[in-house]
């Protein structure tokens, strides 16, 4: 007797059964529904319950970058105080002779943790104008490169002024020290851990005369001159008077890479 009838591949006529065609089209279409579930939840658990459609949901790069500026900035502070307090007590009664303290406060100065105060030149650098062109005769019109101020520059004003005999060099609110790095991504100055834009400021304790006849002699300060009187990028010096440094308040250990094991 024959048991066609009863084979799961073929029917009473020894053709295929029709159901197994539609199969495959179940499957996909489970598979579909199991996708779209999969980006649901993963949509849901990654808003929270807010909106993603929206920009300002979402914190941006520089978002970030600022934000941990301000919580740098806040940490130093909060540093300094801290340093202050122990300090003081340390001077209260720390069994230390005159001679000692003297030496360790001329230590301090030289290592720019301790407050600086005398006479100051100050140097301010500043983007041209987005729609700066060229103010004489046979030089180009300005690419974007030209209108913003670069690493190279607050290196060269800061490398002068070391040149000219400052005893203290503060860039925008904080004092450099041996280790400091003037660095710049984009138009943004990156030092000590906080994001500064433009303009810098760049102030110098020691003999006025001496610091701004170093800006003159400066080959890479007459090269950013050009610049200045061609394109419009900002340059001002000032006599700024008798004037007090802050110590450096950060960390003052070094920090390197290392190769993976």
């Amino acid at each position: 007797m024959s048991n066609s009838a009863d084979s799961p591949g073929t029917g009473a006529t020894g053709g295929p059964v029709r159901r197994l065609r539609f199969r495959p089209l179940r499957m996909l279409t489970a598979a579909v529904f199991a996708l779209a579930g999969l980006i649901f939840f993963t949509s849901f658990n990654t808003a929270k319950g807010t909106d993603i459609r929206q920009d300002g949901s979402l914190l941006k790069l520089s978002d970030l970058i600022q934000q941990r500026s301000r919580k740098n900035k806040g940490l130093d502070e909060s540093n300094a105080t801290l340093r202050d307090s122990v300090e003081s007590l340390a001077e209260s009664d720390d069994g230390s002779t005159r001679a000692e303290d003297e030496k360790l406060g001329g230590l301090e100065e030289r290592a720019g943790t301790r407050k600086l105060s005398g006479e100051a030149v100050s140097v301010t650098l500043n983007d041209a104008p987005p729609d700066a062109t060229a103010k004489l005769p046979g030089y180009p019109e300005p690419q974007p490169d030209y209108l913003v101020i670069h690493q190279q520059d607050l290196q060269a004003v800061v490398n002068a002024l070391w040149q000219g005999g400052a005893r203290g060099i503060k860039v925008m609110d904080q004092r450099l020290i041996s280790t400091s790095a003037v660095r710049c991504v984009g138009n943004t100055l990156i030092l000590q851990g906080r994001v500064y834009s433009p303009p810098y400021k760049i102030t110098a304790v020691g003999d006025p005369d001496r610091l701004k006849q170093a800006l003159a002699d400066s080959k890479a300060i007459q090269t950013y001159m050009v610049y200045v009187n061609v394109y419009g990028l900002g340059w001002k010096v000032t006599d700024d008077g008798t004037v007090t440094l802050p110590g450096y308040s950060g960390t003052v250990d070094l920090h390197y890479a290392k190769p993976v094991e």
